[in-house]
């Protein structure tokens, strides 16, 4: 559908008179984009000339690029090039008829690859030109606009290099968009004097300082090679001739999960090539160890320059001059790169600040923040002014005219909420009714964050930089302020606020969705029901009313009355659930989670056993009912709002991720089909072994890493048929149900009001991302969830290591456990730790050159010999002829301990005793105990353990300075508290993979 649009010139005559001249301007939504890679070559009509399929990326030259170096842009060396018409149309006007005929000549010749691309009749690529802006600045934002359609419009998979000589453009985007990238002319002159073959622009992902990097799927070996380059920077790689590809080994590596040279074979060659340029540095404050004093003094008496080592393995080591080595010598401390001399092998850099001691619990977890780039500070003044105020002597209330304005559900509706025990945070509630029809009206009723923070608030912009609650293993840093995340935008029992509901009428027997409304309302929840007894109830078993708080005070025919109205209400979700549930498994839907666990205390609140909790099928209830709120909310504001709405994708995974997993289920003799993720949730239920449960556990965790992560989109920047998500199963998804710890999905809520005024047609009061800030703000959202990510693992295994470390590792026996070996290497296998969720490499080779044997008592020890491995086995034999096989998914007796660093994070290793599995006196406990999770662990034992503390009424003693200063969260740390209950065997029983 054509849109019509007016161009509007002002002339002056000779006579000094001004001359106003409109032209039409129509837009389409298509038009040829002669590219191989287009995903709809029907839809814009390709055909013309194409660009050529063996390119490595897309060159886009700017006006002026075009009016000066035609020349050079003629040379049949450089491929891919896409003129624009905003470009092309410069080139006519303000170089003549000649040099355009020139352009015209070169675009028509068969042996150029280049073609033109009609820039301002594309409907999304056009841009409008400001009042007050010049000519040259709307040319080169209309062509980098253009710039970022293409590279989205082919789905994202060829890079596109925006060559100009404006520097003020450079700087403004040369960094806004991933995968398009704004550069110099001249640079690209620089780089083709060296006769490099441009080959991927692309971050580099260091594997090690000592060893090789990757680029995509470009292997960078050697500091050499990686000329001068640190991880994340953006670069230019020079791909090598084949005969100097090299490939890594498939031998267990020391420090980190990629190869290394340890004189194993290498693995098949692959694309092997050379970082020749940097295009863009990603340098940061690195936390960094100094040398010891020996360390010092070999470096000479009077060294002032001293080099310090990163705890980041992949960062090289760094010089910096000081005369305070020695007094920092037991201390992590920030350090900066400012610069790196070709001659030098090392960067140079200069002393920030100091965190801690080392193995300091408050150093480390500092240590974590700043590695990834994650602030603590508190709430300002100015934020925490803009907050409303509920205290016993001015109690927060409704307000009249928020009564006029919502819909009231407090006297209509059974609101209640289903969460874990002792959850203060709550920010989802469910209802369900019959309607005077007959139907069902099914609710869900969220949080109404946004009411309390306004739009470009201090508040709001603090949320945003923070983009979502950061979790580690003993403490959590709130996106918001306590005063809205635990207080009133907790949907709390027996008290008003205010939410944003979706409510959906059902069929009454099929389940069928009816009709849908979304709206703001005003709830009380009736129940603050935990997920235990929500499922006694479902069960029938109504002795866990007493725990029931809401049931205490009320006499036995209303207690009757109302027990049978949450029973029903209870038992009407389940069966909604399954419904849900029943849908989305026919298309597809994957179920790779794990269970929870529970801490199990005696009469005195001591941690007494670890038991894991069975999975609950209200857990499954509450978590179908969000799903579909999610994919509900997210039609909705993408219909409304169609290239500036905020969704969730999960794309599918590339087959070849698979293979590790086809191979090991092929080893049980189960076969896995992962074509679709209908046909792999299937065949990861059908692939059960009777006798072991771990086996399926194990390979959920395959399928799981072989998947990307789901991301935030705007739905500008992709094609619809992109916007699926492959887990859920779901064509259009998003987060809406947790805006007290998401940033999205307060953006969400904003968007679902704007789509709400549109409907009634009123005016639009929230303040509307466009496509392309909305598309900075979820990179930087998708990046800060990459941070809590990693900072939540790495925490978790700082305290993995802290409580082995004080083990006695011959006398303590649950420093010993049961270990399942789920992959093969050269020198190795990996093992997987059921008991503690612990995955790691273990060595059937040292470095001396031994190699593991077994004795008739199944004992392992080192010995002379050798290593053969299978694609399903490996076997080790000695110089005495005697030979120890593992297979895939054996059972093992593994001991655990810690490798202490001093410069870098200490790690988890594993020693493999025998060959044999570890049996300990309940076996039953033993397979129970490997479904548990670290996260659920660590909070159950926190909160139950402060919960004692609180009913014995111990005196807490004052939070440190320093405690204070990195942890919002009220309380004890995790590690007090393990002290405190070292001599009860607390397990840490986990799985930190989430299998």
């Amino acid at each position: 559908m054509l849109q019509k649009r007016e161009k509007v010139l002002l002339l002056r005559t000779f006579q000094g008179r001004t001359l106003r001249i409109v032209r039409e301007h129509y837009l389409r939504p298509s038009v040829p984009c002669n590219s191989p890679l287009c995903p709809q070559p029907a839809t814009c009509r390709n055909d013309g000339k194409l660009l050529s399929g063996d390119v490595t990326h897309y060159m886009i030259p700017d006006w002026k690029v075009v009016q000066d170096y035609l020349e050079i842009l003629e040379f049949p060396e450089l491929k891919g090039i896409i003129f624009m018409q905003t470009a092309c149309q410069a080139v006519q006007h303000q170089r003549g008829r000649r040099q355009y005929n020139k352009l015209r000549n070169l675009l028509k010749d068969a042996r150029h690859d280049c073609i033109l691309f009609a820039n301002e009749f594309q409907q999304y690529c056009y841009l409008p030109r400001e009042r007050g802006e010049s000519m040259e600045k709307w040319q080169t934002r209309n062509i980098y606009n253009a710039a970022v359609w293409y590279y989205h419009h082919c789905q994202d998979r060829m890079p596109i290099i925006m060559v100009t000589d404006d520097e003020e453009g450079i700087q403004q985007y040369g960094s806004e968009t991933e995968g398009v990238f704004v550069i110099s002319f001249k640079g690209i002159l620089n780089v083709n004097k060296h006769r490099a073959q441009i080959e991927a622009f692309v971050r580099l992902q260091g594997a090690s300082s000592k060893d090789s990097g990757l680029v995509s799927d470009i292997l960078i070996h050697g500091m050499k090679a990686r000329n001068r380059s640190i991880h994340g920077d953006l670069v230019v790689v020079e791909l090598l001739p084949k005969n100097e590809w090299k490939g890594r080994t498939a031998a267990l590596c020391e420090n980190d999960s990629d190869d290394k040279a340890t004189g194993e074979s290498p693995s098949e060659p692959m694309p092997t090539g050379r970082v020749v340029g940097i295009l863009q540095k990603n340098w940061r404050d690195y936390v960094v160890t100094f040398p010891s004093k020996e360390e010092v003094q070999s470096q000479g008496k009077n060294a002032q320059k001293i080099l310090v080592t990163p705890w980041d393995y992949r960062i090289p080591k760094i010089r910096i001059s000081t005369q305070q080595a020695e007094a920092l010598q037991d201390f992590r401390v920030v350090v900066r790169i400012d610069s790196w001399e070709s001659t030098s092998m090392y960067p140079n850099g200069h002393f920030v600040r100091v965190l801690g001691r080392i193995g300091d619990l408050e150093g480390e977890i500092a240590t974590i923040l700043v590695e990834n780039t994650i602030s603590v500070a508190p709430f300002s003044e100015a934020q925490m002014c803009e907050m409303p105020v509920n205290t016993p002597e001015n109690p927060w209330k409704v307000s009249p005219e928020q009564e006029r304005e919502r819909r009231d559900l407090r006297k209509t509706h059974l609101v209640f909420s289903i969460d874990p025990k002792g959850c203060e945070d709550v920010d989802d509630t469910l209802s369900v009714k019959t309607l005077k029809n007959g139907n069902l009206e099914l609710g869900v009723h969220i949080a109404d964050v946004t009411h309390f923070v306004a739009p470009n608030s201090y508040i709001d912009i603090e949320a945003k930089t923070r983009a979502t609650t950061y979790y580690l293993a003993d403490r959590r840093y709130d996106m918001l302020p306590s005063i809205l995340s635990a207080d009133l935008c907790s949907l709390l029992g027996g008290v008003d606020r205010y939410a944003v509901s979706v409510m959906w009428e059902l069929d009454k027997t099929s389940y069928e969705i009816k009709d849908v409304w979304y709206g703001r309302t005003i709830i009380r929840s009736a129940y603050k029901l935990f997920y235990e007894a929500a499922q006694e109830l479902l069960d029938g078993n109504f002795n866990i009313v007493d725990d029931i708080p809401e049931f205490r005070d009320l006499d036995e025919r209303s207690r009757q009355a109302k027990l049978e109205e949450l029973v029903w209400a209870i038992g009407k979700l389940t069966d909604i659930a399954r419904h849900v549930r029943a849908q989305r498994d026919l298309c597809g839907a994957l179920e790779l989670e794990g269970v929870e666990v529970r801490v199990q205390l005696d009469e005195k609140k001591n941690i007494r056993d670890l038991i894991p909790k069975q999975p609950l099928e209200v857990h499954e209830t509450v978590a179908e009912c969000m799903i579909l709120a999610n994919h509900w909310v997210a039609k909705k504001i993408w219909e409304s709002f169609p290239h500036q709405a905020l969704l969730r994708q999960h794309p599918p995974p590339h087959q070849e991720f698979f293979s590790e997993l086809r191979e090991c289920a092929k080893a049980k003799g189960f076969f896995i089909d992962t074509r679709s993720n209908k046909t792999l949730a299937d065949s990861l239920d059908n692939a059960n072994d009777p006798n072991d449960p771990i086996v399926n556990r194990l390979l959920r965790s395959m399928a799981t890493q072989a998947m990307s992560n789901a991301l935030y989109f705007s739905t500008g920047s992709c094609a619809e048929e992109e916007f699926h998500h492959y887990g859920l199963a779901l064509d259009k998804y998003t987060h809406f149900t947790s805006p007290i710890r998401r940033y999205a999905d307060i953006i969400v809520h904003r968007l679902l009001m704007a789509a709400i005024s549109k409907d009634k047609k009123m005016e639009i009061k929230e303040n509307l991302f466009s496509n392309k800030d909305l598309e900075e703000l979820c990179r930087h959202i998708n990046n800060r969830n990459r941070a809590a990510q990693h900072s939540q693992k790495q925490s978790t295994e700082l305290f993995q290591c802290m409580y082995f470390k004080d083990k006695d590792q011959e006398a303590e026996e649950r420093s010993i456990s049961d270990g399942v070996i789920y992959s093969i290497r050269t020198n190795g296998v990996l093992v997987f730790i059921p008991r503690f969720g612990i995955k790691g490499a273990a060595y059937l080779k040292n470095k001396d050159g031994l190699v593991i044997s077994c004795g008739p008592d199944s004992r392992s020890e080192w010995k002379p010999g050798s290593l053969q491995r299978f694609q399903n086995k490996i076997t080790s034999t000695t110089t005495g002829g005697k030979s120890v096989t593992f297979h895939l998914f054996d059972h093992v007796t593994v001991r655990i301990s810690v490798q202490a660093s001093r410069c870098h994070s200490d790690t988890i290793r594993l020693e493999i005793m025998s060959n044999k599995p570890y049996m300990i006196p309940d076996t039953e406990l033993f397979h129970q105990s490997s479904l548990l999770l670290k996260s659920d662990l660590v909070k159950e034992v926190t909160r139950s353990v402060e919960e004692a503390q609180l009913a014995q009424e111990v005196q807490v003693n004052i939070i440190q300075e320093d405690y204070q200063k990195y942890c919002q969260t009220k309380g004890r740390s995790l590690y007090i508290l393990l002290e405190e209950i070292r001599d009860l065997a607390l397990l840490d029983v986990s799985n930190s993979h989430g299998i």
